[in-house]
């Protein structure tokens, strides 16, 4: 599958296969290697076929159901509101869809990314393992390796996927290719050494 706004020449496609339900995908990854242009390929080819549209696949499948995102939460002046704050409304309106009993498809891009670490690992294992109760299915992208000890808890269910950085002769590469487990190399402190940010 590949997004299809995205040259064909240069796309790097990849699988999906979610197969139970309830069911969630954890995406693991540093920096710029592929995670939220993956979660973007998923929600526009299953919005498409779910509409009756061609999709960029060699094939699909899908079972129809309504999208649900956290894609691109931002805060407001007008309305008084943080990025947390509007980012918790965002994921309230989610689970309160799936109470009133509609069948839902969740993708999430690095979610409560607006407090702090220990606060937002907690509240990113509720919030799947509530999804979870509820009987949905999704993918999330997230920073959070601690997220990938889900797939213990819920075997078969859940299941960790991961796009890695390769620094090679002092340089980033990314081959933008899924593979399976949690990812083994992050790139911020790297990246920021090479911005000339000095790290201690």
């Amino acid at each position: 599958m590949g997004h299809p706004l995205m040259r064909r020449d240069k796309c790097v496609r990849n699988d999906v296969c979610i197969t139970a339900q309830p069911a969630f995908l954890v995406v693991t990854g540093a920096n710029m290697a592929g995670k939220s242009t993956y979660l973007r390929t998923v929600g526009v080819n299953y919005l498409m076929a779910c509409a009756g549209f061609p999709v960029w696949a060699d094939e699909m499948e899908v079972y129809p159901a309504q999208l649900a995102t956290s894609l691109r939460t931002t805060d407001s002046l007008n309305e008084n509101e943080s990025y947390f704050f509007a980012e918790l409304k965002r994921l309230k309106s989610i689970i309160d869809r799936r109470l009133a009993g509609d069948e839902l498809f969740i993708i999430l891009d690095e979610i409560l990314k607006g407090t702090n670490s220990i606060d937002k690992q907690k509240g990113s294992l509720a919030l799947i393992k509530q999804f979870m109760t509820l009987q949905v299915n999704g993918i999330i992208a997230t920073h959070d390796l601690q997220l990938g000890t889900l797939a213990d808890v819920y075997p078969g269910q859940i299941k960790n996927y991961c796009f890695e950085a390769d620094i090679t002769h002092n340089e980033l590469t990314f081959s933008y290719r899924i593979r399976e487990g949690v990812a083994q190399n992050m790139n911020a402190c790297f990246l920021m050494k090479k911005m000339g940010i000095a790290i201690a």
